[in-house]
């Protein structure tokens, strides 16, 4: 069970994707994620370092001063392209629905995913989406369930 759909190469916010599944529609789509911390703010060993206790040690070997140089210009053309607004952090967000209505807009979501980063295809947000597909389908028969359960009453009292 997976989105034969995929999210493009490039993605903007509020794109989606959908699939249907056991009688329901499931919309995948990218929401921006609201916290404004840069890159490494948000990632422990994001620059490159030298020091063997720092989170970004590159590691012993030889050319150290080659690989340092190296991993410092990819970690600043990426700080570089997301102060650009080129990348940005995501939520993917699945909503579903049955029969035409909404059961569960937020059935089910992970967030701080990289959109458009540098060097990337995307493919992480399908695998994301993919991902929590078994987690919205449960939202969604507990929303139907929940529904058709209150219906009788609803309808006794009209």
């Amino acid at each position: 069970m997976t989105f034969r759909e995929r999210f493009d190469r490039y993605v903007c916010e509020g794109d989606s994707i959908a699939c249907e599944v056991d009688g329901f529609r499931v919309i995948a789509r990218i929401v921006r994620d609201d916290c404004p911390d840069a890159p490494d703010q948000r990632q422990d060993g994001f620059w490159p370092s030298l020091y063997i206790n720092d989170p970004g040690f590159i590691g012993p070997g030889n050319n150290f001063r080659e690989r340092l140089a190296k991993a410092q210009a990819e970690a600043e053309a990426v700080m570089d392209a997301w102060r650009k607004d080129e990348w940005f952090y995501c939520g993917i967000v699945l909503a579903i629905e049955c029969e035409g209505v909404e059961l569960e807009p937020h059935a089910a979501s992970l967030w701080g995913i990289e959109a458009n980063y540098p060097g990337s295809d995307n493919a992480y947000l399908n695998e994301v989406a993919d991902e929590l597909l078994p987690e919205a389908l449960e939202a969604g028969r507990a929303a139907l369930k929940r529904l058709l359960s209150s219906a009788p009453s609803q309808a006794a009292r009209a």
